[in-house]
């Protein structure tokens, strides 16, 4: 038995050094934080919050990646109990546009893809409730890469929502950091 768990230990991490040594700094991972505004049909004007969210992907070339993420853009409250919260998850692709030499310097961004997102509605004196939607999401950015593993950047997104017949928008601005390896 031991010597069985020693061959499949020693084997899975020969296999995870492997898996790191083709990447040659193509996976990337991002955490980012920042502001959202949610504006929701039936709801008196908008509301804003703290947004954030986690997620990585990885580059098939220095200008083209694809991403998966989550993301939490807060809740709205209208002031008489009732509020609409919304968060989930998003799978898309991402072009990049480096100004410097060697994936290091300024760049600009762009993200593109669906976002698979689950919206709670809670009615005073009646309840809560969960409903699901897939739309579309836009994103664009610009930021500073320090290397060719490391990057802050300043990103706004853009998605929509329908639940229980109400629709609205989300849009955030966050500050992000990626690091690639």
């Amino acid at each position: 038995m031991n010597k069985t768990l020693v061959v499949a230990s020693m084997l899975a991490l020969s296999s995870l050094s492997s898996i790191a040594a083709a990447a040659d700094d193509s996976w990337f991972v991002r955490g980012d934080v920042g502001r959202s505004s949610l504006s929701v049909n039936g709801f008196s004007g908008s509301s804003s919050g703290t947004s954030g969210g986690i997620g990585g992907g990885y580059y098939f070339t220095p200008n083209f990646a694809v991403e998966g993420f989550y993301q939490d853009f807060g809740s709205r409250n209208d002031g008489f109990g009732d509020s609409v919260k919304l968060h989930g998850w998003g799978l898309g692709a991402v072009a990049k546009k480096d100004f410097g030499p060697n994936n290091t310097g300024f760049f600009i961004d762009g993200r593109l893809g669906v976002f698979f997102n689950q919206t709670k509605v809670n009615v005073s004196g009646v309840g809560s409730a969960n409903d699901n939607s897939t739309k579309l999401y836009v994103g664009v950015g610009a930021g500073y890469d320090f290397n060719p593993n490391f990057g802050l950047s300043l990103n706004y997104d853009y998605t929509r929502f329908n639940a229980f017949g109400f629709s609205g928008n989300a849009n955030s601005v966050n500050g992000a950091l990626e690091a690639r390896f």
